[in-house]
């Protein structure tokens, strides 16, 4: 099987939790949170992506604990289309209720990296 890597975002509006990983791991490690908004945060990003060369990038999406989706939900989602637009790379969404919580449930010092480790890991998880 050939390794893929991808770059995974816990977006937010002042902060954007990173993680990297791979199918051959199958584990994600927490890169540095990019603490910038608008057209900052990509210019933050399109350096990582030349760093990393991910194969695909995932985005954690939050929802309501019901399933229904709020304010970050569509944000999140916009994100994601930005991603797809300014990168050309596929993107992967993830149901992210949770993560935060169970971030700081773990005592994390940067708790939007650790988010997006646990984002990864759930989407690597779901891969044949």
């Amino acid at each position: 099987m050939n390794a893929h890597t991808f770059l995974a975002f816990d977006y937010g509006l002042k902060r954007t939790g990173v993680a990297s990983g791979n199918t051959i791991s199958r584990t994600a490690s927490p890169q540095a949170t990019i603490k910038a908004e608008g057209d900052a945060r990509f210019v933050q990003i399109a350096a990582r992506i030349h760093e990393w060369q991910p194969n695909a990038l995932v985005v954690g999406v939050p929802y309501h604990p019901d399933g229904a989706a709020h304010d970050n939900t569509a944000r999140a989602l916009k994100f994601a289309r930005q991603l797809r637009g300014r990168f050309n790379l596929p993107v992967h969404e993830v149901d992210e209720r949770y993560s935060t919580t169970e971030a700081h449930s773990f005592g994390a010092k940067d708790a939007d990296a650790a988010s997006a480790c646990i984002i990864l890991e759930q989407f690597l998880r779901s891969l044949p």
